[in-house]
């Protein structure tokens, strides 16, 4: 079993990016029967982001041994409620293993929609780790589905394959909930819990915790501060040098989107 082996993910993402990437879809008013027809809502779009973070926390858990990580990601989006998307991350918990990939690659496509009061997105996300060389490959497919209520989001995520480098560990999962409090002028709070659970590997089995402040400046700039923590066992979440890579700690970014 590989420890320190759980990521924090954004789908695109990371803890500052969960609520946001869940909820409902906005509605616009039809326009007045006198006033001119206002112009077609695009078909799709296509955004691009780059970040700097003081530590990748994946589920609280560090993948960048505490130090910072740069990261890079795209989403196209079809009005229709489908999206797909890329993000990529330098890491060192693989070489921490004893591997060779400086980077996580993440692919990931769904469909958001609404039923009533509620929003929901399903969909599949695959984390690979090019030319990784472990014994046991940390490549991971899992399938997730949130549902949001006003602010606050419930999501599962389940994978279909081992768990990043846990033997005999398909079939683990992963139950998280969020909000998302707007502060008004661009500020904006998300408190989180989530628990881990891993198959036949009970050891590892941890809950994450996290209270994010957002600020969006416009123009696509945005910058976070987060207080991380969890309760997973310090012997199986240690980088080589025997820093506990689940402690407490504050990790802060900023991102630029376009």
């Amino acid at each position: 079993m590989i420890d320190a082996r759980i990521k924090l993910h954004h789908l695109g993402l990371g803890l500052t990016l969960l609520a946001a990437a869940i909820g409902a879809s906005a509605q616009t008013a039809a326009p007045a029967a006198e006033a001119p027809a206002a112009a077609a809502e695009p078909a799709s779009s296509l955004a691009f982001n780059a970040a700097l973070t003081s530590d990748y926390r994946y589920r609280g858990i560090s993948q960048s041994r505490l130090n910072p990580a740069i990261s890079a990601g795209a989403d196209y989006t079809h009005a229709s409620g489908f999206y797909v998307g890329t993000w990529l991350t330098s890491i060192r918990w693989i070489k921490d293993a004893g591997g060779d990939a400086p980077m996580e690659w993440d692919v990931y496509g769904g469909y958001k929609g609404t039923v009533g009061p509620l929003g929901y997105d399903v969909g599949v996300l695959r984390y690979q780790y090019p030319n990784h060389e472990l014994a046991i490959s940390p490549n991971t497919t899992e399938l997730y589905g949130a549902l949001t209520w006003q602010m606050v989001t419930v999501k599962y995520s389940h994978s279909v394959t081992n768990l990043f480098g846990f033997d005999n560990s398909k079939n683990s999962g992963y139950l998280d909930v969020s909000a998302s409090f707007d502060l008004g002028n661009g500020w904006s709070v998300v408190p989180h819990v989530g628990h881990q659970w891993i198959k036949n590997n009970n050891d590892a089995a941890y809950t994450d915790y996290s209270v994010t402040l957002n600020k969006d400046f416009g123009n696509g700039f945005s910058a976070s501060a987060a207080l991380v923590g969890t309760d997973a066992k310090k012997e199986l979440y240690a980088t080589p040098s025997g820093k506990f890579t689940g402690r407490n700690g504050v990790v802060v970014g900023v991102k630029y989107t376009f």
